[in-house]
C-alpha cells in the first residue's frame, strides 16, 4: 500500500497547485524522529477540489499546513503556479501566502479571543490593506455576509459569544478577505453537529463558484469527501495509497485499506444487515519506526513477502485511477472500453 511515485501527477502545465516528494520529519529525541510525511507528491488543478482522507495520525493535517509552509517541509517542493514556495524566504514567502489561506481544524481556538469579530477578520487588511478605514470596513461587512454573518451584530463580538458553526463562518470569512486562489480546509466540519456540516460544506461549495476557489480538503469522514470533491487521495502513514476521481474511488477501490475505510462508513439504515467482512487487524505502527516496504502490511489480509521487501509504487489501473499496492484488488491494470464505451474494471477480494 502506502508507496511512493509519481504516475498520478498530470503535467505541470495543467495544475495550480503541485507537490513532489514532500517530506516531513519531528525530532522525537534521543535521535529519533517522526516521519510525519514521507515523500507523498499530489496536485491540483484550477477550481478542483482535492480530498485528502485517512485515518487520525496518518499525515493529513501535516501535508496541508506544509503545503502552506507552516512550518516549511523537511524536503521536497510545493510549487503554486510554477513558484516554488519551499525555496521562498522571508517577505516573498509572506507576499506568496497571500494566494493561499487556511481554514484550521478548531473554529474556535484558531480565532483571538481577546479582538472583536471585526478585527479578526480585518487583520490580514491591516498588514496587506488597503489602509483606508472604509475601504476595510466594506471588505469584513462585505465577507460577513457571504458567510451568512450579520456584520452589523457581528463586528462588535467576541468569539466566544458564538457557536462553533458560527466561528467556522467567521474562519472561512477570515480566510476569503485576502481573496485567494487556493483554500485549504483541514477538517472544517469536524467539531461541528450534522446539521451544521451540511451547512459549512454548501456554503464552501457556493463560495467556491463565487470566487473562484480551488480546495485542498482534509477529512477522515470519507461521506463528507466524496460529496465536495472531484478527486481523492487516500494517505496512510505518510503515505499516499490510492489517487482517483470521486465517484470511481468509492465504487472500485483498489486498495485494501480504501476498501477499509469505503466499508467501515455506517449507513444510517437499521435494517441493513452488518458486513462483518470488513475487519481491521492489528495496531497502527508507530510513525517513529515505520514498517518496511508497504507500511499497511502489518494490518493488510493480503500482505505477503514481496510486500515486506519493497515499496509499492503508484500504478494507473484505470481512467485518472491510480494505486500504490502489490495486490491491488483491481486486477486490470490498463482500461477495457465496452462496445457502449463503459470503462469496465474487474475487482477481485471484494463481495
Amino acid at each position: 500500500m502506502a508507496g511512493t511515485g509519481k504516475a498520478h501527477l498530470r503535467p505541470a502545465a495543467d495544475t495550480m497547485l503541485r507537490v513532489e516528494d514532500l517530506v516531513m520529519e519531528f525530532p522525537a529525541g534521543g535521535g529519533k524522529k517522526v516521519h510525519a510525511v514521507s515523500g507523498i507528491s499530489l496536485d491540483v488543478a484550477e477550481g478542483e477540489t482535492l480530498g485528502l482522507v485517512g485515518e487520525s495520525g496518518c499525515g493529513k493535517s501535516t501535508t496541508g499546513k506544509a503545503i502552506i509552509q507552516l512550518p516549511p517541509p523537511t524536503s521536497g517542493s510545493v510549487s503554486l503556479d510554477g513558484t516554488d514556495l519551499a525555496k521562498l524566504r522571508g517577505e516573498e514567502l509572506r507576499e506568496a501566502r497571500t494566494r493561499i489561506q487556511m481554514i484550521f481544524q478548531d473554529p474556535i481556538s484558531s480565532l483571538n479571543p481577546r479582538r472583536k469579530i471585526g478585527e479578526v477578520v480585518a487583520e490580514p487588511l491591516n498588514v496587506w490593506g488597503p489602509d483606508d478605514p472604509e475601504q476595510q470596513r466594506d471588505l469584513v461587512h462585505k465577507m460577513l455576509d457571504a458567510v451568512g454573518i450579520d456584520p452589523d451584530v457581528a463586528a462588535t463580538k467576541r468569539p466566544h459569544e458564538f457557536s462553533g458553526g458560527q466561528c467556522q463562518r467567521i474562519s472561512i470569512a477570515r480566510a476569503l478577505v485576502m481573496e485567494p486562489q487556493l483554500l485549504i480546509c483541514d477538517e472544517p466540519v469536524s467539531a461541528l453537529d450534522v446539521s451544521v456540516q451540511a451547512q459549512i460544506l454548501n456554503l464552501l461549495e457556493d463560495l467556491k463558484v463565487e470566487y473562484n476557489l480551488t480546495l485542498v480538503f482534509v477529512a477522515h469522514d470519507l461521506a463528507v469527501v466524496k460529496n465536495i470533491s472531484d478527486r481523492v487521495a487516500v494517505m496512510y502513514l505518510g503515505k499516499l495509497c490510492e489517487v482517483a476521481e470521486s465517484n470511481s474511488l468509492y465504487e472500485t477501490p483498489a486498495h485494501p485499506y480504501t476498501s477499509l475505510l469505503v466499508g467501515s462508513s455506517p449507513i444510517p439504515d437499521p435494517s441493513i444487515e452488518i458486513d462483518e467482512s470488513v475487519v481491521e487487524e492489528g495496531e497502527l505502527p508507530s510513525p517513529i519506526s515505520p514498517p518496511s516496504g508497504c507500511r499497511f502490511r502489518t494490518r493488510c489480509p493480503l500482505a505477503d513477502e514481496i510486500c515486506e521487501r519493497v515499496e509499492p509504487q503508484m500504478e494507473q489501473i484505470g481512467p485518472d485511477h491510480f494505486v500504490a499496492c502489490h495486490h491491488p484488488l483491481v486486477t486490470s491494470t490498463e482500461v477495457n472500453l465496452s462496445p457502449t464505451g463503459t470503462d469496465k474494471i474487474e475487482t477481485k477480494g471484494r463481495t
